[in-house]
């Protein structure tokens, strides 16, 4: 997964804070590495680094240059610091000017598309998959730049929102199927794109709307229109996890408030799991720690803060290696004493994936003095990898493939565990089951050989 951000300012103003601070809204869902690009004397130009944000990029660099159209990527797949040319935006400047791309999500026939452009001689600098959105718009150097990537994205599957910079203008495209959210926002005269409604809150821009699924925006010196991608879906495909774990709360996707569904959520597992022994309800933060409310206001038990989140630490989730996933839980989590001595805590959390984070609090828990400790799961089991862009993990990593039931308790040490499954799960995101992809939890996947 990754986080995607792009500004255009019709009268000229500079962008580049902005998409800056945009990438910083963002920065939950990607902290590997950033990058930012922009047009700067009739070239591509572009700041890039591993980790962090503001590791990666020193902001001040970015004051005095007056670009007023730019884009920017976070990423959460791990990159090899010998191969900085991986980082996003790609960058270009080719025969019908610059060029620069980044995207949310996978193209699912990469490697097919770069096997048949290197047989006809294009050379790749990269592992990014939309690095062959570059190769197949210069092979249409005929064509103006918007129609070649138009042209592009009838070659390209999966599930992806995009951004590029084409010469004088930002274009943003969602997949046919809705998969990876896209905003649209304005303030004044600037149009801003972005992988959630976070982002344009914190540069004062209004959300207009979700970027429909199939549709490609374009922002330049007379505004914005709208185009329709080549490649047409009549059917909705939203990523499920989005709510559960990838989003913001703070974020709206598809008209849906991710703080309103992870509530539902946990009042949904107080009814599926309910647990009559227990005395406290605590969500486990950040991600669970809604879900921890819906819980307590269903099951009428008292709500306590008793995790503390050590706010310096990045997300274990989307760490690159199991030992550093290990270190990661130890010093970003700790319980409160005075909360769970003698208690009967119920920890509600969104999922479990691998499993180290949920057996290492119930240890961490039952040594602050718990006599008991029950873990509720305000999703289903975790099954299957994600074949569009959520670096889950092969199944040979996932708990819940690893272990059935009872012995994934036992793993994690919990007196009881319980999920709420799909059906839950897609009655409290509101859309239709057809519109909302669960194949990480039921292994349905698109056949988009159906569409």
């Amino acid at each position: 997964m990754a986080g995607i951000f792009g500004a255009y300012c019709t009268t000229g103003d500079p962008v580049l804070e902005e998409v800056y601070l945009g990438l910083y809204a963002l920065q939950h869902r990607g902290q590997e590495s950033a990058g930012i690009a922009w047009k700067e004397n009739d070239r591509i130009s572009a700041k890039k680094g591993l980790g962090l944000l503001h590791a990666a990029i020193d902001q001040q660099c970015l004051v005095n240059i007056n670009a007023h159209y730019a884009i920017g990527h976070v990423r959460s797949k791990p990159i090899d610091s010998s191969r900085m040319q991986s980082v996003m935006p790609l960058c270009a400047n080719y025969a019908r000017g610059i060029i620069a791309t980044a995207h949310d999500g996978l193209v699912t026939n990469s490697k097919e598309l770069v096997h048949q452009l290197e047989q006809r001689g294009a050379i790749f600098q990269s592992s990014a998959s939309s690095e062959a959105i570059l190769h197949l718009m210069a092979r249409k150097s005929h064509m103006q730049p918007l129609d070649a990537f138009v042209d592009a994205l009838r070659r390209l599957k999966g599930a992806s929102s995009m951004v590029l910079l084409l010469e004088g203008m930002l274009v943003a495209a969602r997949d046919p199927w809705g998969f990876m959210p896209l905003v649209l926002g304005k303030r004044g005269d600037t149009y801003y794109v972005a992988s959630e409604s976070c982002a344009l809150d914190i540069v004062g821009a209004k959300l207009l709307r979700d970027v429909a699924p199939g549709e490609i925006l374009v922002a330049d010196k007379d505004g914005l229109k709208s185009l329709k991608n080549p490649t047409v879906s009549e059917r909705r495909m939203r990523c499920a996890f989005e709510y559960v774990y990838t989003a913001r709360p703070d974020s709206v996707i598809d008209g849906r408030s991710v703080y309103l569904i992870r509530k539902e959520l946990g009042a949904r597992a107080a009814v599926k799991a309910p647990c009559p022994g227990a005395d406290i309800v605590c969500g486990m933060p950040d991600s669970g720690t809604i879900a921890g409310i819906g819980y307590s206001q269903e099951s009428k038990l008292p709500l306590e803060m008793g995790v503390v989140r050590n706010r310096y630490i990045g997300r274990t989730f989307i760490q690159p290696t199991q030992k550093v996933r290990e270190l990661g839980v130890k010093i970003k989590l700790n319980p409160i004493s005075q909360v769970f001595g003698g208690k009967c805590p119920v920890i509600v959390d969104d999922s479990i994936v691998r499993g180290t984070t949920a057996e290492r609090i119930v240890r961490m828990i039952r040594n602050s003095g718990a006599k008991e400790v029950h873990i509720r799961i305000a999703s289903p089991p975790v099954t299957h990898q994600c074949k569009y862009g959520v670096d889950i993990g092969h199944g040979r990593v996932l708990a819940a493939v690893r272990m059935n039931h009872e012995e994934l308790r036992q793993k994690i040490g919990a007196d009881s565990l319980g999920y709420i499954d799909a059906d839950d799960l897609t009655g409290a995101l509101g859309f239709p089951k057809s519109e909302i992809c669960t194949a990480c939890f039921t292994g349905k996947y698109l056949e988009e050989s159906e569409e």
